[in-house]
């Protein structure tokens, strides 16, 4: 009993491991009859499920040996999202389609860059129709210009026709979705697809356009960093999108090969030296600048041994040199934001975070590590598009904040830093300018010497800060009292002069030393509660005598020592 029960168990064993072969190497060699397309509606069809494909290792056999030797062939059913590696061999590509409608339809193979592409069928005489596309050749000679290899398929043969495609595909692996289209279906989509790329590129070169605008007029390296980045991008992804070859360069198949190297080394060397532009790593270490300039350096000798060799090995070298270019990206926009010393790093970092991780998708495919899908193809262009005005908006607010601190800095060369009054000499250049403009036109002008006789009863009763709040209440105070075309400004420790020009008189001059003196009785928040400020104020009418404008300025300043402390006639005319 207990023998014939592991008999029994034996066998069933050995059952289940016949099928389980034959399970396993029933989808490894598939020669029988896969089935047909029918090509009617208007949804776009995916090919895989009605397809098989083999490699020629030789790379040579022409479509009627093919033909002639294809129940033989080791064909294996299609899968979704099926990755080949061709390198020097052929792909062929085996399936059947049924027209079921007068409408035109085609197969698009979903991808630029492709070597070659041909695909074969025989037409109701019999005779071989042949069609090709393919960077190999100008994309005007293609049987249906495009971005993507695309062929008219059999019309009106009221069967099914077989079609085989043959392709050719270095570097890369062979990955492009086969999809089978109607005429106003695949129309509709190119026209999708055209507005919103042109929308995409037209934005591109817009912000480019502005940035080097901005970077000349604001003369900012770091605007025409970013335009030379924008523009690499561009570039490198009008080649990705097959836009350059269906437009730019339409005769030129040449240029087809070299456009495609660009990606992505070019553009993340642009972002590296960009990046390098508005975190300025010399700050911290002359060696950490250094390596970046390295790293840029190499990314571009890695791009140029590629453009030359053009092999895997170079692609993948240049593939690992750009991730860790963006690793470099991330790690000095991180650490020039915890740094602090520029807080509108914050934005660019904000720019450069959805290009950052939606790359990956696109680098993950390069190293065949993830299969095509739309997030490979078009991440990058979600990633700038979001990209692009973040990163002018955070250099326009950057530039701003440069410009206003340079002049800043340049308007203390001129005023005083306290009260932001002019100083004494800017004030001694006018003077000298007006002296000589009244000598000439025969017109006097008028100059006050106004003191804060108070000042240092202000400090004893109230301190330091007191006095600097005095003297900036009397700066302004002494601002209002004066006309756009006149000056006031700060040449003493306590004392001010103000220089007004035009037709005067001295009933002029005293109405307005009262003005002056009546401004500073004016209580204000901001000094302590009932302090006021008490100037003794001298004026002179100009030009008095030979004096220059030193002389003529001592002079009413000199005056200002004759009021005694307890005056109480506080204006002191001089020469009127």
């Amino acid at each position: 009993m207990r023998r014939g029960i592991l008999r029994a168990l034996v066998a069933a064993f050995l059952w289940c491991m016949a099928l389980a072969a034959g399970g396993a190497d029933a989808p490894e060699t598939e020669s029988a009859q896969f089935p047909t397309l029918l090509a009617r509606g208007a949804d776009p069809v995916p090919l895989h499920p009605y397809s098989r494909s083999w490699i020629d290792e030789t790379g040579v056999r022409r479509i009627d040996e093919v033909e002639a030797s294809a129940a033989s062939l080791p064909w294996k059913r299609r899968k979704m999202e099926q990755a080949d590696r061709i390198e020097g061999r052929a792909l062929w590509i085996e399936f059947e389609v049924m027209v079921g409608e007068p409408d035109q339809w085609f197969v698009e193979v979903g991808g630029a860059g492709i070597d070659r592409v041909e695909l074969y069928y025989r037409n109701a005489a019999g005779a071989w129709v042949t069609q090709k596309s393919g960077d190999d050749q100008p994309i005007s000679s293609w049987p249906v210009p495009g971005r993507y290899p695309t062929f008219a398929l059999a019309q009106g043969m009221g069967r099914p026709v077989r079609y085989w495609m043959r392709v050719e595909h270095s570097r890369l692996d062979f990955a492009a979705p086969l999809t089978v289209y109607r005429e106003r279906t695949l129309l509709a989509k190119r026209d999708r697809e055209q507005f919103l790329l042109g929308a995409y590129f037209g934005l591109a070169a817009l912000l480019a356009i502005a940035s080097v605008v901005s970077g000349l007029v604001y003369r900012d390296r770091a605007f025409l960093a970013f335009a030379a980045y924008i523009t690499l991008v561009g570039c490198s992804q009008l080649a990705r999108a097959g836009l350059g070859a269906e437009h730019v360069w339409p005769d030129w198949p040449y240029w087809n090969d070299l456009a495609v190297l660009a990606w992505p080394g070019l553009p993340v060397a642009a972002a590296l030296w960009f990046i390098r532009m508005v975190t300025e790593p010399a700050r911290l270490s002359h060696a950490l600048d250094a390596a970046v300039i390295g790293l840029v350096a190499a990314v571009l000798l890695g791009v140029a041994a590629d453009a030359i060799l053009q092999a895997r090995n170079t692609m993948v070298l240049v593939l690992a040199l750009s991730g860790l270019s963006l690793a470099a990206v991330v790690a000095m926009v991180v650490w020039g934001w915890v740094d602090g010393r520029d807080p509108d790093l914050r934005w660019i970092a904000y720019g450069f975070l959805p290009v950052v991780v939606l790359a990956l998708f696109p680098l993950a495919r390069g190293f065949n590590l993830i299969p095509v899908s739309v997030m490979t193809r078009f991440a990058v262009f979600f990633g700038t598009a979001l990209q692009m005005p973040i990163l002018y908006y955070a250099l326009q607010r950057r530039s701003a904040r440069r410009r206003e601190s340079q002049l800043r800095a340049a308007a203390l060369s001129h005023t005083d830093a306290l009260t932001g009054l002019p100083h004494r000499g800017t004030f001694l250049e006018r003077l000298e300018t007006a002296l000589a403009r009244a000598r000439n036109s025969k017109q006097p002008l008028a100059l006050m010497g106004v003191r804060i006789a108070n000042l240092q009863a202000i400090a004893e009763e109230f301190g330091r800060d007191a006095v600097e709040k005095a003297l900036v209440v009397a700066a302004s105070q002494l601002r209002r009292c004066i006309t756009d075309i006149e000056m006031v400004a700060r040449v003493g420790e306590n004392e001010f002069a103000l220089l007004m020009e035009g037709p005067l008189d001295g009933p002029t001059v005293t109405s307005r030393a009262q003005q002056v003196v009546a401004s500073g009785l004016r209580q204000t928040e901001a000094l302590p509660a009932a302090l006021t400020l008490k100037f003794h104020v001298t004026a002179a009418l100009l030009p008095h005598g030979e004096l220059d404008g030193v002389a003529t300025l001592q002079w009413v300043l000199d005056a200002l020592d004759q009021f005694a402390a307890d005056a109480r006639k506080l204006i002191k005319p001089l020469n009127f």
